[in-house]
């Protein structure tokens, strides 16, 4: 038992996984496409996170493995070219997610301590910096990564309640409260935009899937850590959007659209507040990088196991995965590359997509899980519109972005599908 995860644990995981670097990175973002209709484009997010843990609940529960999201779409789909590629896109999800959180550091550290007068070129050291840093720390010792992410948990929690218990008090008499009025709202599809776009700051949920074997009485607290750490994200990234958006114009919140978070807490607590919300983030994008290169060097091992990738990714490099060094390369390459809002938009891509399909076997397999067929249908079709809606919004105002998307996508079909040729004329 000394092995096993309470439910306190399985929470935190699920807790920890979405209240990364996300919120730190794309809040600006969201307020840039929703302006007052924000919170409400956290909740469209939220719901489409809450109807797919769902699916994640009852799959978890039949088909409990470390592989998580990986062994679930296998379970549904075989080892096929369609799995493989599926499973390739997580692993590249992965990568995405690290960039965006990279980016969040990138953006916050030079308000902490500036090396250069030009912010473009301390955007891309730090960013770069960090990324090279928790790469070391997963080599050196796993142990280490872990115990830093319990610590971070509590203390950007600790921080951003804080923040809300503040912030709402400081909310009392703020002219920018007439901000979230209606009439600033934009329309519903594009709330729904903007929802998706940010999507991202939602995914980290699934990670309660890879350590479903470990939980603790399973039945009953698998389902509890699922919905109660993605309920209570919900209200957190509300509260908080709305503490935002009622703090500061809007002009004020474009400015500041990489590092907002901070910005909002001047009007409360002066510079002390933009410093320790500034701390609070780099804690937590350092944090979301350690965990995320773990988990995403395992996500690519794991489809090589599976035979979906070349058995050469399960080679080891100094006692880790290969698989973690090829990720912080490509991260480093992708958050050079590209800006904010098209990492944003590749990874909610991404991961709908990867919900989507997750609750469509949630769907073929409710007879075997006990499930509501409705459920995961609704939330694979609720997955389908977003990504049309997504895709639409993007293409208008983003297209790098949505290009960005549709070749990462394609890749990972491609090559799934020569390396399943390369192997089926080996074997022959």
């Amino acid at each position: 038992m000394a092995d096993k995860i309470s439910l306190r644990d399985a929470i935190s995981i699920g807790i920890g996984g979405m209240v990364g670097g996300g919120i730190f990175a794309v809040l600006g973002l969201a307020v840039s496409i929703a302006h007052g209709g924000t919170p409400i484009a956290f909740l469209f997010a939220g719901l489409l996170a809450l109807i797919t843990s769902y699916s994640y609940v009852k799959l978890s529960l039949k088909y409990p493995d470390r592989g998580g999201t990986v062994k679930f779409i296998n379970q549904g789909f075989g080892v096929s070219i369609f799995s493989g590629a599926i499973n390739n896109l997580l692993w590249v999800s992965y990568i995405i997610m690290l960039s965006l959180y990279a980016s969040a550091f990138g953006s916050y550290a030079p308000n902490l301590l500036e090396l250069t007068q030009n912010k473009t070129i301390e955007f891309h050291i730090y960013a770069s910096a960090i990324i090279i840093l928790a790469t070391a720390i997963n080599y050196y010792s796993i142990t280490i990564v872990g115990k830093i992410e319990s610590y971070a948990v509590i203390i950007k929690l600790i921080i951003l309640i804080g923040f809300i218990g503040i912030g709402a008090y400081g909310l009392i008499g703020n002219p920018n409260m007439s901000q979230l009025a209606i009439s600033n709202w934009e329309t519903p599809v594009q709330l729904f935009a903007a929802g998706m776009v940010i999507f991202v700051a939602y995914e980290g949920f699934e990670l309660i899937a890879n350590a479903a074997p470990d939980i603790v009485n399973p039945k009953k607290n698998i389902p509890r850590a699922y919905y109660y750490s993605v309920i209570f994200v919900i209200i957190l990234y509300i509260i908080i959007a709305i503490v935002t958006v009622g703090s500061l114009p809007f002009d004020k919140i474009a400015k500041a659209e990489d590092y907002v978070l901070a910005e909002a807490a001047k009007p409360m607590l002066g510079k002390i507040g933009f410093t320790i919300i500034t701390i609070a983030a780099l804690i937590s994008t350092f944090s979301a990088i350690n965990a995320s290169l773990y988990g995403g060097s395992r996500v690519n091992f794991e489809i090589a196991e599976d035979d979906e990738l070349p058995h050469h990714f399960t080679s080891r490099l100094w006692n880790q995965p290969i698989g973690l060094l090829i990720t912080a390369i490509a991260t480093l390459v992708l958050v050079n590359v590209l800006d904010l809002e098209s990492i944003s938009t590749a990874g909610s891509v991404g991961f709908i997509l990867i919900f989507g399909i997750v609750n469509w076997v949630g769907f073929k397999t409710a007879k075997d899980t006990n499930s509501n067929k409705a459920i995961p249908l609704a939330g694979s079709l609720l997955c389908a519109l977003a990504l049309v809606i997504l895709i639409n919004q993007q293409y208008h105002s983003n297209l790098t972005g949505v290009i960005v998307s549709v070749v990462i996508i394609s890749l990972c079909f491609i090559a799934e599908w020569i390396f399943k040729t390369y192997e089926k004329r080996r074997n022959n």
